[in-house]
């Protein structure tokens, strides 16, 4: 087959990544263009680019771009040309008759979608798109009871996907162009600047004076680079290259420390203010602003941070690993990186400020530049800014190509109606109980994650169980008013509640076997099995399982800050209580009766008085909690008296 050499279209790549970054933060600060053409411009410029470099197939050559790969970039290319071109088909053929230039333009630019996902994450998602098709087009109609679709023509179907807001360039696509784009962009550059060390360093100054020392710079070091990566992957790779060989050098062991870096970069990906690509989908589908989905998500970000804490503190502990020697100083790091933050005051104070995220990300790209000039030795010049820019392009294909192809999924769920008739059997299968209903959302999410990378995940499960859970959520009188039609301001942080249960459920595609691709970077460093890492981060990261059922069943992100504040701190012994129950170990190995003990205090200090209709101890903190508590303290008091007698002799 013919092909040119991958070198000699090196530069060309580099400048055409420039172009595609510069022209994102164009529109996206002074806009110019109707979304339409820029969610097409986006499609076409991410997919081209994915071409070139992204091979066909692992038998492909990696030093040579086939003649193929250049003819599907310039096609995919040509798709916002025609879109251009002739744009008047959305107003002449908005009855569905559309040209046959118009069906042969549609189903191109559905192919390239498919082609380039699978190309960039596999067989599933491809799969999914082409059933959906099928379904919509075809089988629904020969099917029976609740999931049979009376069909569409497939010129109707054709104009919904390309010209309307219901595929390729609708919402989803529009949430990729938008904020994905510029916050990836906005990673970019602090990366390039040099934050990832800064982090690194900030965090072994912290952390390294604690037991286990380098596993808790793994989860400091990943909870502050997924503030602004937010990407698990990302992270893994970025932070996890020095933590790594850290933790094996301090003494833990090569698939532990993989775990703890796999399972604390997936906080990348909750961890406020960027919070990955999923955050602001969850932003566009609930109409509910951004900056309120960061705030109610601190607490339960740092709650997910210390769960992975308290495992690092037993095993270190548990295999007798020293304090390890550091000669980081706080004060001379945060001398010489100070300037780091300004562009996150910047972008946290915009947000809070009003301003919209694509803004508030371009104004804290430009503070990026200006602050590192306040320090001699990381100055941000023209080649750095270049090279930014490329990198920022280069990090987006994936995520960028695979929202705008998922936008068909969505699509043909919302045109069918599919999503809702799944949200009525969830109730129904869950007989209006809560905790069934997350049980099999959770399934439906471990299932799913097995083949999905989280973002399609979570707008997959989002749109097709949400109105469920926002139904059982609710108490019986607000959701009798909202079915009148009549609007409760108190139900939208319910909403918000019940994307974030689905939000976190989503996670566990990063750790769950087979597509856990952020155990698969961090065995690739730790030089570990992927999948038997993706066993051990998962059961490092139960809090995407127990946080979330605070979500439902306590005031943690539907109550007042004091009532926020409560649940906070009796969830964080909680979540050492159950740590411990699940390792069997603190001072000492622990006795079953030990072990039960902890187990039902775990219980007990998640759970309210709304669950068990008991009365409160005192007005300002529940009967449960005291309860879990009480037996906290008691156990561990007496562990202690054990372990010390043990240790005696």
């Amino acid at each position: 087959m013919l092909s040119i050499p991958r070198e000699r279209l090196k530069g060309f790549i580099f400048i055409y990544s420039i172009a595609i970054a510069l022209f994102h933060f164009w529109v996206n600060i002074w806009g110019g263009i109707s979304d339409l053409w820029f969610n097409a411009a986006h499609f076409s410029s991410l997919a081209s680019l994915g071409y070139l470099t992204f091979k066909a197939s692992k038998y492909s050559s990696s030093d040579r771009v086939s003649i193929v790969d250049i003819i599907l970039a310039i096609l995919s290319v040509s798709v916002v040309i025609y879109m251009m071109l002739f744009e008047e088909s959305l107003y002449a053929n908005s009855m569905g008759q559309m040209r046959t230039s118009d069906i042969v333009m549609t189903a191109l630019a559905i192919i390239l979608a498919i082609e380039m996902v699978r190309r960039a994450t596999g067989i599933i998602i491809p799969a999914l798109i082409i059933v959906s098709i099928g379904y919509i087009l075809w089988f629904g109609q020969y099917m029976s009871g609740v999931f049979a679709f009376g069909g569409m023509s497939v010129e109707r179907f054709f104009y919904r996907v390309f010209y309307t807001g219901e595929g390729l360039f609708g919402s989803i696509a529009t949430i990729s162009s938008t904020f994905v784009f510029m916050f990836i962009l906005f990673a970019a550059f602090l990366l390039k600047s040099g934050a990832g060390d800064f982090i690194v360093d900030v965090s072994r100054a912290f952390t390294s004076k604690f037991r286990g020392g380098a596993g808790h710079v793994a989860v400091f070091s990943s909870a502050l680079m997924g503030t602004i990566s937010g990407s698990a992957v990302a992270n893994t790779v970025s932070t996890g290259s020095i933590t790594i060989p850290m933790m094996k050098k301090n003494g833990f062991k090569p698939m532990f420390a993989a775990g703890v870096e796999t399972a604390a970069s997936t906080g990348g990906q909750i961890m406020p203010p960027i919070m990955g690509a999923g955050a602001f989908i969850m932003a566009q589908m609930t109409n509910i602003p951004f900056a309120t989905i960061v705030i109610v998500s601190i607490l339960p970000a740092i709650l997910y941070f210390a769960s992975i804490a308290v495992y690092i503190h037993i095993h270190a502990k548990e295999n007798n690993l020293e304090v390890e020697v550091n000669e980081v100083k706080i004060w001379p790091v945060l001398r010489e990186g100070f300037h780091f933050v300004i562009p996150l005051i910047t972008l946290v104070g915009l947000l809070i400020y009003g301003f919209s995220p694509t803004y508030a990300a371009g104004i804290s790209i430009v503070a990026i530049i200006a602050s590192s000039y306040l320090t001699k030795y990381k100055r941000m010049g023209i080649k750095d800014i270049l090279e930014a820019l490329a990198l920022g392009s280069q990090n987006m294909v994936v995520t960028g190509v695979l929202l705008v192809s998922v936008g068909i999924i969505v699509g043909v769920i919302n045109i069918s109606g599919i999503g809702i008739t799944f949200s009525q059997l969830i109730m129904e299968w869950s007989g209006g109980q809560l905790i069934i209903a997350m049980i099999l959302i959770a399934l439906a999410s471990l299932v799913l994650g097995m083949g999905l990378p989280v973002t399609a995940s979570y707008v997959v499960l989002a749109v097709l169980s949400a109105p469920a859970l926002v139904g059982l959520m609710l108490s019986p009188e607000m959701a009798m008013l909202l079915n009148a039609g009549i609007e409760v301001p108190e139900a939208t942080i319910y909403f918000l509640a019940a994307h974030l249960i689905i939000f976190w459920l989503s996670q566990d595609s990063n750790l769950t076997p087979p597509v856990c691709l952020a155990a698969f970077a961090a065995a690739g460093i730790a030089g570990t099995s992927p999948m038997r890492t993706g066993l051990m981060a998962w059961k490092l990261g139960k809090g995407l399982y127990i946080i979330p059922l605070l979500f439902a069943f306590t005031p943690l992100i539907t109550g007042s800050w004091g009532e926020r504040f409560e649940i906070f701190i009796f969830s964080f012994v909680g979540l050492a209580a159950f740590a411990i129950a699940v390792e069997g170990f603190w001072d000492i190995k622990t006795t079953w009766f030990e072990r039960i003990v902890f187990a039902i205090s775990a219980i007990l200090l998640f759970t309210q008085d709304s669950i068990y209709k008991l009365k409160s101890l005192t007005p300002w903190v529940e009967n449960v909690h005291v309860i879990g508590l009480l037996c906290f303290i008691g156990i561990m008091l007496a562990h202690k008296v054990r372990a010390k007698k043990v240790k005696d002799g």
